[in-house]
């Protein structure tokens, strides 16, 4: 047992030598962000690389500062999927910033717990969720809360939307309190839906999947109709989700319709617009998510089409009482006197499940601040324009089809030779993609519309220039000729 005059301390024994370890960490940072150009996007792990990530007993005596930042740099660093790259276009991935890293790294060493608590990082965190409220043309005095990711955005939108629209005490009574609640959306709905009625006790039969138009929009009339046929059961109908931008495709619901027939039905209308929410900064495009203001509750990321490094999302909650009555619970441990550390009580933990929550709004407040939203805008309106512009161009390659409008930002194309099966057709384009990223020419992913593979090319990517995407157009033909000929 130690003695209690030993003042063990985990900071450096020598603050000299430490900043200047931080300085070199800064700086590499700093050099590895300004030349990822250089790179291809994905470089795969070596075998003794992997073997030392996962093979290496726990460490009980110290190594040193110097010697672990050595193997990060060595091992950790290079072995990314490639998301700040210039050619990363897979999945819906944001790139982060150099202002951004450096946000998360002064939010560090404050090391703020916000629960809230009388601190100027609660402070920066409201006014974040303030101007966030108003660039998505909610009220100011909306409630929110920034969150790690689109997925718990969501998620607590809908946990909102059953408390207010349950008919009874759901946090008392649980899922014992009365019918089935059930929740609807599109057949495109990202997976975060499921997760969410599953997470609440609701089970997946309570998520009804309402097919699409061939612009893959929900189909209004259809769901007006499942409403109706769920509502003649006895069942209690609470929620609909509308998307701004499907994961799948980018397509936009009608928002203005979903709102009418939520009010219509006096249900709760939740917004998911996960990276497509943010088209709303640009005048030009802000119409393409018309309708999202009416929302109840929009979630959205700030790591997606808001270029953050992660992880940042946000949920908007129009009606401010409606949300702390899903979650506010103050223990007398954490009871608000009115004076000292606690003044002003425990407002986001109030707002969500977690007590403990770091800094996130350092990173969005010093980004809206320098860059300003107006060119954050340009740069989500260059991405729309790369994206209709490369649709344009990949269909022009020899037996490559565009499978789904390019609304937004993403383009969804497929190889199909002519006289090959449909099934053969997905194994193709599976090789096609793997290829393309293997060689280390871009990142696109995959997925499926219709029941068929397809490739997708999502940019929410501040890096990517023109010259980009000409080199993944001169892949893709290039692949694809060669697919043709059976090489």
């Amino acid at each position: 047992m130690r003695n209690h005059q030993d003042d063990l301390t985990l900071d450096p024994d020598d603050w000299h030598a430490f900043r200047a370890l931080a300085h070199r960490m800064v700086d590499d940072s700093l050099d590895h962000m300004a030349t990822l150009r250089d790179r291809a996007p994905w470089t795969p792990i070596p075998a003794d690389v992997r073997a030392a990530l996962t093979a290496e007993p726990l460490p009980h005596e110290p190594q040193g500062a110097e010697r672990v930042y050595d193997e990060f740099f060595e091992r950790v660093l290079p072995y990314t999927n490639g998301n700040r790259h210039p050619r990363f276009w897979g999945w819906i991935q944001g790139n982060g910033t150099a202002l951004g890293m450096m946000a998360d790294m002064l939010a560090a060493g404050m090391n703020a717990h916000l629960a809230g608590l009388d601190q100027a990082p609660k402070l920066v965190e409201l006014q974040v969720i303030a101007w966030l409220a108003e660039s998505m043309g909610f009220p100011r005095d909306a409630s929110g809360l920034l969150v790690s990711g689109g997925s718990m955005a969501n998620i607590l939108g809908l946990a909102v939307a059953r408390h207010a629209k349950a008919g009874y005490d759901v946090r008392q009574e649980g899922m014992f309190g009365g019918p089935r609640l059930t929740v609807y959306t599109s057949t495109e709905v990202h997976s975060w839906a499921q997760k969410a009625v599953e997470l609440f006790g609701m089970g997946n039969a309570s998520l009804r999947r309402v097919p699409v138009d061939a612009a893959l929009r929900v189909d209004v009339a259809a769901m007006r109709a499942a409403i109706a046929a769920d509502r003649a059961r006895g069942e209690r109908p609470i929620c609909i989700i509308g998307s701004a931008g499907t994961v799948n495709s980018a397509a936009i619901d009608d928002l203005h319709a979903l709102a009418d027939l939520a009010k219509a039905e006096d249900l709760w209308f939740h917004v998911d617009g996960a990276f497509g929410a943010l088209a709303a900064l640009s005048p030009e495009l802000a119409p393409l998510v018309a309708g999202m203001e009416r929302a109840d509750s929009l979630a959205f990321d700030l790591h997606k089409w808001g270029y953050l490094p992660y992880e940042i999302a946000c949920v908007l909650v129009r009606d401010a009482e409606a949300h702390r009555a899903t979650f506010a619970l103050t223990p007398t441990y954490l009871r608000d006197e009115g004076r000292g550390v606690i003044a002003g009580g425990l407002p986001f933990a109030d707002r969500g499940p977690e007590l403990t929550r770091g800094f996130k709004a350092l990173k969005v407040w010093m980004t809206l601040k320098a860059e300003g939203v107006g060119r954050i805008a340009d740069v989500i309106e260059q991405n729309v324009a790369q994206a209709r512009a490369f649709g344009a161009a990949v269909a022009r390659i020899a037996h490559v089809e565009v499978v789904a409008p390019v609304s937004l930002n993403v383009v969804c194309f497929r190889y199909a030779p002519p006289g090959v099966a449909p099934e053969v057709q997905d194994a193709l384009n599976k090789e096609l993609l793997l290829r393309i990223q293997e060689e280390g020419l871009a990142i696109p992913s995959g997925s499926q519309l219709g029941g068929r593979y397809i490739l997708r090319v999502s940019c929410t990517n501040h890096r990517s220039q023109w010259s980009d995407f000409v080199a993944l157009l001169d892949g893709v033909a290039r692949l694809t000729a060669a697919l043709d000929s059976g090489a």
